[in-house]
């Protein structure tokens, strides 16, 4: 996939041209705002990021998702309460044994190009998330959350596309097939995985596709007017032949990419934009006002050590010097100061509850033997690596975000290590996001600090990650046990004996800390300026972090 998408990208900017695949415009009903009264209906949001990628197949970081998600429908759609509904799904129908579900396609679901929405559609979606051409990174929404029927065996190129357990059994019926039952499986169709397609629109796109405005289709709330790689503006505009449209109130939404949150505040308080993220610094700055919010989010940030490619890092005892050194109540208290909180644990505490309403994450205290903020501990773990490893110092490479809080973070973890454990000394290297990612993946790096928020409500969004194979298992660790306890768990005997399973996820977590296959850090909360005449934002901890369909701008 990084060849494919690096050369997409290349090849665009060195022709600096962006071909349009279809008529988009011919379709395209909604009317530009021309006075002052409409155009104050457009919301002009931040985002701190460029967009990676907007292929609903290839798309992983939230911001990407939260764009996609506003001109594509899936099947489902959340509501404000982060429950699940229909959204392009008319009819539901769910056999005894759980393993077969047919979805009927609404008769007035139509592409921006005029093209009905149909179950093709999906079908050539989902097929895309599964080819191995395509190596999407969040195929495993079909294999290991979804349990569609052969995606294992199509994934892993054992078995054509078409073995897929997804078809069309006439133009407007979808019919699923389950390996097993999964009580979820509504909950995760209105992630963009699992999005139609439109095949003679890609077709014609070719490498293109997702590249430009001219490049995607819409089928949802609004229709993209202006993107371009690395963009760091983007317009949406209402679109007046979704099935919705009434329920759509803005005329359209704008996005600024502001890596600096003080520049972003900045705009925010001359009335550029109506809704910002701000950083922790910027607090203090703000207190009272009736537009500062704090908005709870699932995201963990963790370091992640490269276990499998730097002997250093393999050791088992440097690894818990370093996460034992890391003071991060100092962290979120005094650097990140947005409401976010410490965190000790793999999965984060509020968003995952069981049959009885009880949070998987009661304490971050349960794994202090492993995490906690103890400097006598780290030193005393630090020196049986170097006994182990044979050597009295170190280096490592700290790979980082280059936006303002990350750096800021990065730099407070490189001294409280560095004056905590003797002998260690950590180098920051700066990148843009999507090389950081890149670099991760590819394996090249020793330290990096990265972030997971979770794709659907239950703690195995987290645990699954550290499998053997898991594509973003970047420090490539593996344990056979803590491999059969999420089997177990996934698809063997605990699947259906929920209480049994909550135990069995608890045990594995603790793998993940004892063997500190990472180093949490905070459990994010936004700290959030939104103009006293927006309402009805949804914001969500779970997948689709913002969502504007109810939106509304006074």
């Amino acid at each position: 996939m990084k060849k494919m998408v690096t050369g997409l990208v290349a090849s665009v900017l060195a022709l600096g041209l962006f071909t349009s695949c279809g008529d988009k415009s011919a379709s395209s009903t909604t009317t530009k705002a021309t006075s002052k009264e409409a155009a104050n209906k457009v919301l002009n949001v931040m985002f701190e990021v460029e967009i990676e990628s907007l292929d609903p197949q290839i798309a992983t970081d939230g911001t990407a998702l939260e764009l996609i998600a506003n001109f594509t429908d899936g099947l489902k759609q959340m509501r404000a309460d982060g429950s699940t509904t229909d959204a392009l799904c008319a009819g539901e129908t769910i056999s005894d044994d759980g393993l077969t579900y047919t979805f009927k396609i609404r008769e007035d679901a139509v592409w921006s190009n005029g093209d009905p929405v149909t179950a093709n559609d999906f079908v050539f979606g989902w097929r895309r998330a599964a080819d191995p051409k395509i190596a999407s990174e969040y195929a495993y929404m079909l294999t290991d959350i979804g349990h569609v029927k052969n995606a294992y065996e199509v994934e892993a190129g054992k078995l054509p596309l078409e073995e897929l357990g997804v078809k069309a059994l006439d133009a407007k019926t979808l019919q699923v097939e389950l390996e097993v039952p999964v009580s979820y499986f509504d909950s995760i169709l209105y992630f963009p995985t699992f999005y139609p397609v439109n095949q003679a629109f890609y077709e014609k796109c070719g490498d293109k596709f997702g590249t430009s405005a001219d490049t995607v289709l819409s089928n949802g709330a609004y229709i993209l007017t202006d993107y371009q790689p690395a963009a760091l503006n983007i317009k949406l505009e209402k679109n007046d032949k979704y099935y919705d449209a009434e329920r759509v109130k803005l005329d359209g939404i704008n996005y600024q990419v502001l890596k600096d949150s003080q520049q972003a505040l900045m705009n925010y308080q001359s009335g550029e934009l109506d809704l910002i993220k701000i950083s922790g610094d910027q607090v203090d700055q703000v207190q009272g006002d009736p537009e500062f919010q704090t908005v709870a989010s699932g995201f963990l940030w963790y370091i992640c050590p490269n276990i499998s490619g730097d002997a250093d890092l393999g050791n088992l005892n440097m690894r818990l010097a370093l996460t034992n050194a890391i003071d991060r109540k100092s962290l979120v208290e005094n650097v990140v100061k947005d409401g976010s909180e410490a965190s000790y644990v793999a999965v984060p505490s509020g968003y995952a509850f069981n049959a009885k309403g009880e949070d998987f994450t009661t304490s971050q205290t349960l794994y202090a033997d492993f995490c906690s903020d103890d400097k006598a501990k780290a030193v005393e773990y630090l020196n049986k690596a170097k006994a182990e490893l044979g050597k009295d110092s170190f280096t490592f490479e700290f790979l980082v975000d280059d936006t303002v809080i990350q750096q800021n973070v990065a730099a407070v973890i490189k001294e409280q290590i560095e004056s905590t454990l003797p002998g260690v000394k950590i180098d920051l290297h700066v990148e843009p996001k999507k090389q950081r990612l890149q670099d991760m993946r590819s394996g090249n790096y020793q330290l990096g600090l990265t972030r997971w928020g979770p794709d659907y409500a239950d703690p195995m969004t987290y645990l699954e990650l550290w499998i053997e194979g898991n594509a973003n298992n970047w420090g490539n660790w593996s344990n056979p046990e803590y491999n059969s306890i999420i089997t177990r768990c996934k698809t063997g005997d605990l699947c259906q004996n929920l209480e049994g399973r909550w135990a069995a996820m608890k045990e594995a977590e603790k793998y993940i800390l004892s063997e500190a296959v990472i180093f949490p850090v905070y459990q994010q909360s936004d700290a959030c300026m939104i103009k006293s005449n927006v309402k009805n934002v949804d914001f969500h901890a779970v997948a689709l972090l913002r969502v504007y369909k109810d939106a509304v701008k006074e």
